[in-house]
């Protein structure tokens, strides 16, 4: 196939005011890196795989992509902001441009889309999060200390009553958040509407016994139903809604952020992430998703377990991932990074290391795994986190609370 190298423009400077700017890591044995990025920013901008006769000078002059530079196998690649569209497109026609058919085009043996830079044109059509790090840590009265949570577990199965049971112990644990997993929405045997209201009077009992806790009732349906059913759940007392970005769409998210009758802060799960991002030569990295989730309005993101959980995952790319929810040079609150995904007491003080005090870190099979059960399992995980937000080591802190060492006997420290 033939791709212009008009679309290469290596070492010119461009307006980053009015560009879209993405970095592509390739990989190819059939072309140069040279050609393979001129194949990209081609076929998504104004070009195909041939000359056509109907490309006027005027309009790949206006919409072209601009191949900016190459260095080893990253290409970056400039979008004119004209080429997005003013409010209707959103997200899905911002990611069929930078995220499009380059994936299939069959002489790039991988492409894997790494960061993308928004200008400020694109990145004022968003709400960002209506509550963020600073609202959440209000709604807990937890100012300092990372945010201490669980997934109840098993993941599904449980009625309302247990649901609520289970959240009921790990609040007198000590945890600040609970959250639904992502495979229980509203199934027969924990129908939703039964389980917010059990939870909300579980919360409430909580309340009046000093402890303030959020749990994140997952909301993830149709486009067309999920502000409505954020509505109900919301009127039957829900603290928080979750929504499964990937499988739900980004639309979703900012469906919610920008209804007004929505009062209460979205956790964002990123189930089927590993799609994706799993595969270092191809797919989409977790920064683009993360950064598109705080444009779009989730005022909490999963954001990897820093190497240590039991998800694959990069720490570097993980400490990328909480930097894009917190960075203070965009004009959106700071999104609280959550942290979760086969962890236990004994990693907590080296992720808070890693991670530092805006953090939500979660257990479940952490907590529901205690040999001790879920309240001494979430008293381990809230010990875990008072260690390390004084800066005391897990063995050391232990020596007085036994349901930490007996976590620690269990699974180990790292």
């Amino acid at each position: 196939m033939q791709y212009s190298e008009r679309y290469l423009h290596l070492g010119e400077r461009i307006d980053l005011d009015t560009h879209v700017v993405c970095k592509y890591r390739v990989k190819t044995s059939t072309m140069s890196m040279e050609e393979a990025a001129a194949a990209i920013a081609t076929e998504q901008s104004t070009g195909t795989w041939t000359d056509l006769v109907t490309l006027e000078e005027d309009v790949f002059e206006k919409y072209g992509a601009k191949v900016l530079e190459i260095d080893g196998d990253m290409a970056t690649i400039a979008f004119p902001e004209d080429d997005f569209s003013i409010d209707v497109g959103g997200v899905p026609q911002i990611l069929s441009i930078i995220a499009g058919n380059l994936f299939g085009l069959g002489d790039l043996e991988g492409v894997r889309l790494e960061d993308v830079v928004f200008p400020r044109s694109i990145i004022d059509q968003f709400p960002g999060p209506k509550i963020g790090v600073d609202g959440l840590r209000k709604t807990l009265e937890r100012p300092e200390k990372p945010l201490v949570g669980t997934i109840v577990k098993p993941k599904i199965g449980l009625s309302p009553k247990a649901t609520a049971d289970y959240i009921m112990e790990c609040g007198r644990g000590g945890l600040s958040n609970s959250k639904d997993d992502e495979t229980l929405v509203d199934q027969s045997f924990c129908p939703i509407e039964d389980r917010t209201v059990a939870i909300a009077e579980a919360l409430d009992t909580l309340k009046d016994e000093g402890h303030h806790m959020v749990h994140a009732i997952n909301i993830s349906t149709s486009g067309h139903r999920i502000v409505e059913l954020a509505e109900r759940v919301q009127e039957l007392g829900a603290s928080q809604i979750m929504v499964d970005v990937l499988t739900a769409g980004f639309a979703a998210v900012q469906a919610l952020a920008e209804d007004p009758s929505i009062k209460l802060p979205v956790h964002v799960h990123r189930t089927m992430h590993g799609a994706m991002t799993r595969n270092p030569d191809h797919g989409i990295a977790m920064l683009p998703i993360a950064k598109l989730c705080r444009m779009c309005g989730g005022d909490a993101l999963h954001i990897g377990t820093l190497g240590v959980g039991k998800m694959r995952g990069v720490c570097k790319e993980d400490l990328e991932n909480r930097d894009a929810c917190l960075d203070g040079s965009v004009p959106y609150k700071p999104v609280m990074p959550v942290c979760s995904g086969g962890l236990h007491p004994g990693m907590v003080k080296k992720l808070v290391d890693i991670a530092g005090f805006d953090s939500q870190i979660q257990a479940g099979g952490g907590v529901a795994g205690h040999p001790g059960g879920v309240r001494k399992g979430a008293m381990a995980m809230a010990q875990a986190v008072d260690a390390a937000y004084l800066g005391v080591g897990l063995e050391e802190y232990a020596r007085d609370h036994p349901e930490l060492a007996a976590a620690l006997e269990k699974w180990g420290s790292l």
